[in-house]
């Protein structure tokens, strides 16, 4: 695949306002030479995420998590860099090019790009057909009975096609769409003569789009009672997937990931009825059981997903279908209550915005679903009831880790069985009654209070002290980036660094100091590790050279001691050479502190 030239990128980056990016998806405050706000990619009280705008890079000193504004967009919109680009193209209106792409991959991109086109004009003329056309008066009034205000609608993009044959088919003929592209974009089927006619008719159309906002397909939803089935969706082709997105993604994305959590539900109005009562981090699943790039894409939105599924045993079934998907990722899984035969906008006509809230604040982990489904389905009353019961809760409990959690549901289901918490743990210990199919663990790795495990990025390097004078070596490097470059020159990198993600920061500085830094594309762990350098800068300068000079010897400091442990071991006789070595520079640093210090008061 053909990537985009090195100019586009630069205008790109350029182009973007990095108080406007990052301030879409957390509030931020200026502290100095940076801006301070709490963290968009964990829960924080106190702000620890800072950005450094004039080299447009954030780094969070609470999770590790860090990076240019290319990184940034992967982060909160869930795609890789190549998507980011062009999502951030779009966003500041920048024309981007390809360098030496092939003639066929041109070809296929310009088609693909002629039916994004042709979906987006038709999502637009299906809207128009909503609210200006008399034929769609029913439907407009099923919407407002369902709750749904035109706003809402409107941001959605919900429109209509009406009962003509060939509305679609025509109107594209006209604006120059040809018989293929209508067929490849999955509007129009062909009939047993051979013609061609419009797929959706006399149906609400909820656009399927993916994390950009463009749309790739529709959902239709029969506007009469006469009409089935009662829902048709986009069939696979050229731009249409099934199973690959989550419906409202991309509206939901940004607050999903302040939020920390996504809400899953089946219906498209249950998911507009939700965004309507205030809870903008909820998705869809679009009429498909969940897939594996379903929860991939709910990962890449939020850490915990709440199941808010209809209670009917096919919700049920859903959500434990769900669970065996999601099985060995870091994703927290929940369940929302819901009663028995309502789906959540009609909860919300019944209880209103403030009870469905309650509803997703007062969720359950998913392991206390589990094992109160378990119970549900069994007659406590006799003792076969009882004994089935407790086969059923014995892979479940077998999964669970010591925790309070799990004690507080063995007393609930001691209570519900009738017996002792300690003689149905005795039960649950014994090996099962017939041989079973394993059971796959039903949620995400979890801690002892039943949290999905924290996790935190794998290659940052770690806090000990040798890696904190590295890194003040090199932070010291680029607050002052001339006289950082020759000490960065005159180093031995590979003997002065041992931390191999500093090492590797190091000598890209090397290369490109006092220029724009590049980190090569796809290269994540080196990205957080130089962003963190240049958030930290600025606050670094205030000390000037002999704040450098300090962190030079600190630098030297640290091998001649690796040296000295190592002479130790190996008992050699340059020992006390090495010493007095370590003497000297230990008075040298104290020396550049006071320098350091000296300047520091001299400039407040």
């Amino acid at each position: 695949m053909a990537r985009y030239t090195d100019d586009s990128i630069e205008r790109v980056r350029q182009a973007v306002d990095m108080l406007d990016l990052v301030g879409a998806k957390t509030e931020l405050k200026r502290s100095g030479h940076q801006w301070m706000g709490c963290c968009p990619f964990h829960d924080e009280r106190t702000p620890s995420f800072s950005v450094n705008v004039s080299e447009k890079v954030f780094h969070c000193f609470g999770c590790g998590e860090g990076g240019d504004l290319f990184r940034f967009v992967e982060l909160t919109e869930g795609l890789p860099f190549r998507e980011a680009l062009e999502y951030l193209a779009d966003r500041y209106n920048i024309t981007i090019e390809l360098s030496d792409e092939d003639p066929r991959a041109a070809e296929r991109r310009q088609q693909r790009d002629r039916l994004l086109e042709l979906l987006e004009r038709t999502a637009s003329w299906y809207v128009r057909q909503l609210w200006e056309s008399d034929e769609a008066a029913g439907p407009r009034a099923y919407l407002a009975q369902r709750g749904l205000d035109e706003q809402m609608l409107r941001q959605f993009r919900v429109g209509y096609a009406p009962s003509a044959w060939d509305a679609v088919l025509l109107a594209s003929r006209r604006a120059g769409y040809s018989e293929r592209e209508l067929w490849d974009a999955g509007l129009v089927r062909r009939g047993q003569k051979g013609n061609l006619y419009d797929f959706f008719r006399r149906r609400i159309q909820f656009p399927l789009c993916d994390a950009r906002g463009r749309v790739l397909g529709f959902g239709g939803r029969a506007a009469g009672p006469d009409q089935q089935p009662k829902y048709v969706n986009s069939s696979d082709g050229a731009v249409y997937h099934k199973g690959r997105h989550l419906f409202a993604a991309d509206l939901a994305r940004a607050a999903a990931a302040k939020a920390g959590q996504v809400v899953l539900c089946e219906g498209y109005t249950d998911v507009i009825a939700l965004h309507q009562a205030g809870l903008t981090n909820t998705v869809g699943l679009m009429g498909t059981a969940l897939t594996e790039e379903q929860v991939g894409e709910l990962a890449r939105l939020a850490p915990v997903v709440l199941l808010a599924l209809d209670a009917d045993s096919a919700g049920q079934e859903a959500m434990l279908r769900a669970a065996r998907v999601a099985a060995g990722r870091r994703l927290e899984l929940r369940v929302v209550t819901l009663p028995s035969g309502l789906d959540p906008a009609d909860l919300l006509l019944s209880e209103g915005a403030d009870g469905m809230r309650e509803r997703v604040a007062a969720s359950i982990p998913f392991v206390r679903f589990r094992v109160e489904r378990a119970l549900a389905t069994e007659d406590l009353v006799t003792g076969e009831g009882k004994d089935r019961a407790v086969e059923a809760l014995r892979p479940i409990f077998g999964d669970m880790p010591a925790s309070a959690l799990r004690d507080e549901l063995l007393d609930l289901a001691a209570e519900r069985v009738g017996v002792a918490p300690g003689k149905l743990g005795e039960w649950l210990a014994q090996p099962p009654r017939a041989p079973q199919a394993p059971t796959q663990r039903a949620a995400a790795p979890v801690d002892a209070a039943g949290q999905a495990a924290p996790s935190r990025p794998s290659d940052r390097p770690e806090s000990d002290a040798i890696s904190r004078v590295e890194r003040a070596f090199l932070v010291q490097c680029l607050a002052q980036p001339t006289e950082g470059r020759a000490a960065l020159a005159a180093a031995d990198l590979e003997r002065a660094i041992t931390t191999p993600g500093y090492r590797r920061a190091a000598l890209l500085l090397a290369e490109q100091l006092g220029e724009a830094i590049r980190v090569p594309e796809g290269d994540d762990e080196l990205t957080r590790i130089i962003a963190e350098l240049q958030v930290r800068a600025p606050q670094a300068a205030v000390g000037g050279r002999a704040s450098l000079q300090a962190e030079v010897l600190r630098l030297e400091l640290a091998a001649v001691n690796r040296e000295i442990a190592a002479a130790r071991g190996a008992g050699g006789a340059d020992i006390v050479g090495l010493a007095r070595r370590r003497t000297e520079l230990e008075a040298a640093v104290e020396r550049q502190v006071e320098e350091s210090l000296a300047q520091t008061r001299a400039t407040d």
